[in-house]
């Protein structure tokens, strides 16, 4: 989820792309209205109003969009901007390309936690019980490859042939590290 700051600085870049100062100005003295009202609402324990999002959380975006408007309008009379154009905004656009490539990252994060639970979906994970026959030449083979048990069981089990007619062979192997 987004901060409250992320959504009003990105709100804001792009309802103020070529106003002028004093739409601006109207800005400003609108988000303050609604930081006030949010902030009461909050205080008083009343519902967001019709929107769904919870109270607190609209309180937020309405406190970051009045400081952001009012950031804006300073720029624009410190600079001597006669409207407000987002690529002269060093500061604004820094922020956007730092939320784009938190948004990048984030998106190339979930693509490889998905990538994983897809391939988590074809593992297969057991609990094998071996009779001591068996067990005791896994565990020969396990102690001259300086392995565990289950890892010579899982590189036996890398080795699997299934042929056409079902039959399930593991060809010579030496099980290593």
């Amino acid at each position: 989820m987004r901060s409250a700051q992320d959504v009003a600085r990105d709100q804001v870049r792009r309802q103020a792309n070529s106003l002028g100062i004093a739409a601006v100005a109207d800005k400003v003295a609108e988000a303050a209205l609604r930081e006030r009202e949010t902030a009461e609402q909050l205080r008083q324990g009343g519902s967001s109003s019709g929107f769904d999002m919870a109270p607190e959380r609209l309180a937020g975006i309405w406190a970051a969009k009045h400081a952001e408007w009012r950031r804006v309008r300073d720029l624009m009379a410190q600079a001597g901007w006669g409207v407000y154009e987002p690529e002269q905004d060093t500061q604004g656009s820094k922020w956007a390309q730092e939320r784009e490539e938190r948004r990048d990252g984030a998106l190339a994060a979930r693509a490889v936690f998905e990538a994983r639970r897809r391939e988590e979906a074809d593992e297969l994970r057991a609990e094998l019980w071996v009779s001591a026959a068996p067990g005791r030449l896994i565990r020969a083979a396990a102690d001259r490859a300086g392995l565990m048990p289950a890892e010579v069981l899982a590189q036996l089990a890398e080795q699997v042939v299934v042929s056409e007619d079902g039959t399930v062979s593991v060809p010579s192997f030496t099980p290593s590290r």
